[in-house]
């Protein structure tokens, strides 16, 4: 069991929001770097150089959007850097534009996962996920969103109709954001988990860590791929607020 914490979550996360949740994002940006960060990444060096089958899935038709997530990521977060990234924790990650999804892994914090629109419904075609909260990417790759979302409970037709409509509509440049939170009895990142074995959830008075994830929604503007990023923060109960006791989905 390995503690990689932040001490704080920089978003109002005691108010419970229904699904959909989603807000758009305002000046703070969809990409955060915290004080996490070093522990975090060499996580994600370790669970891609040796779990890189089970943390990272590429369909061919989802390579010329992951080679653009790069370049956006890239322009954003190390801008100038053209051939290696040289991380705030002092690693240099080689730029390899063949291995887009691999590389996105390790230079920021964030997971990412890749949508596109096949027939009427968004199908995840590519995702590097190396901080999975009780699910697993074999179990969900290739598949439309009512499939990624068929172990929430309160995921329901109604829901699946409303999130379909927000991936058909998001705009380029134009990102929108959710979160959830959740109580865990270990602080482990990757907690991948399979759809026949789901997570018994602890009674949040007997949990010891707070996890949540801050989610983003945006539009490639030249593949028109939807890309879903995922920030995790997890928090030792001495950090969370006293009056923290509920979670959202």
């Amino acid at each position: 069991m390995r503690e990689i914490l932040q001490t704080s979550i920089p978003y109002d996360f005691q108010t419970a929001k229904p699904l959909p949740g989603i807000a758009p994002i305002g000046q703070e940006g969809w990409l955060h770097q915290d004080e996490a960060f070093a522990g975090q990444m060499a996580c994600r060096d370790e669970l891609l150089t040796q779990k890189r089958g089970r943390v990272l899935a590429l369909d061919a038709q989802a390579v010329p959007a992951a080679q653009e997530l790069l370049d956006e990521v890239l322009a954003q977060t190390y801008p100038g850097q053209v051939s290696q990234v040289d991380r705030p924790d002092g690693v240099t990650v080689h730029i390899d534009r063949d291995d887009p999804l691999g590389t996105l892994g390790r230079i920021v914090q964030e997971d990412f996962c890749i949508l596109q629109k096949i027939g009427d419904e968004h199908v995840m075609t590519g995702a590097v996920l190396c901080f999975p909260a009780s699910w697993t990417l074999s179990e969900k790759f290739m598949r439309p969103l009512i499939g990624i979302h068929d172990t929430v409970d309160s995921y329901d037709a109604g829901i699946a109709k409303r999130v379909q409509r927000l991936f058909d509509g998001v705009k380029s440049g134009r990102p929108m954001w959710r979160f959830n939170a959740l109580w865990y009895v270990d602080p482990d990142l990757h907690q991948p988990r399979s759809i026949h074995d789901r997570r018994n959830k602890p009674d949040p008075a007997k949990a010891d860590y707070f996890r949540s994830e801050r989610q983003c929604i945006l539009r490639l503007p030249q593949s028109n791929a939807v890309v879903f990023s995922i920030h995790t923060y997890i928090l030792a109960r001495r950090d969370v607020p006293n009056d923290e006791n509920s979670a959202t989905p």
